[in-house]
């Protein structure tokens, strides 16, 4: 039981006038605080989640994806990538190295127009994160996509044809 007891205060005269302390019972007022503090605890959100759709392939028929359509983002260390149009086995364009952010955004946003115009379709691509990369750039990497407008991509292992790539840049 909580409460607060005050003392009388001595005076300095003649006669002794007998105070009786003032006694109050603080049990309730520290029950409702505690209610208070409880229910405001478990209602606040600090951080609301921020989540990005996940879209799952429907079963049937695989679609073909050109090589002109797709492009191949490799992450390496040093949060680097190297990106290439075409397939690994041969790339259409010469891989070429890239920071995260605008240097990427750019090289998307630019095969995404050029592959519209040409075909009318969207562009692919394939993420492939190395041993060497980090899960932030992952994120980035899917972030930019997003940005950009890209409808579809995958992320997929690494090829040894990729990781030569990343070598040849000295990002692996």
């Amino acid at each position: 039981m909580a409460e607060l007891n005050s003392t009388p205060e001595k005076s300095g005269g003649r006669r002794a006038i007998r105070r009786i302390p003032a006694r109050v019972d603080l049990t309730a007022m520290v029950d409702l605080a505690f209610l208070l503090i409880t229910f405001f605890m478990l209602t606040t959100v600090l951080t609301k989640p921020r989540v990005m759709p996940l879209a799952m392939p429907v079963t049937g028929p695989s679609g073909f994806v050109p090589e002109t359509g797709t492009m191949t983002v490799c992450l390496g260390k040093n949060n680097q990538s190297v990106w290439y149009m075409g397939m690994a086995a041969n790339p259409l364009t010469e891989p070429k190295q890239a920071n995260y952010g605008k240097e990427l955004g750019a090289a998307i946003a630019a095969k995404v127009t050029e592959v519209f115009k040409r075909t009318g379709k969207g562009l692919f691509v394939i993420i492939k994160p190395s041993d060497h990369s980090v899960y932030n750039n992952l994120v980035e990497t899917i972030d930019e996509l997003h940005t950009e407008g890209v409808p579809s991509y995958a992320i997929a292992r690494i090829a040894p044809e990729d990781i030569g790539f990343l070598k040849n840049k000295g990002l692996y």
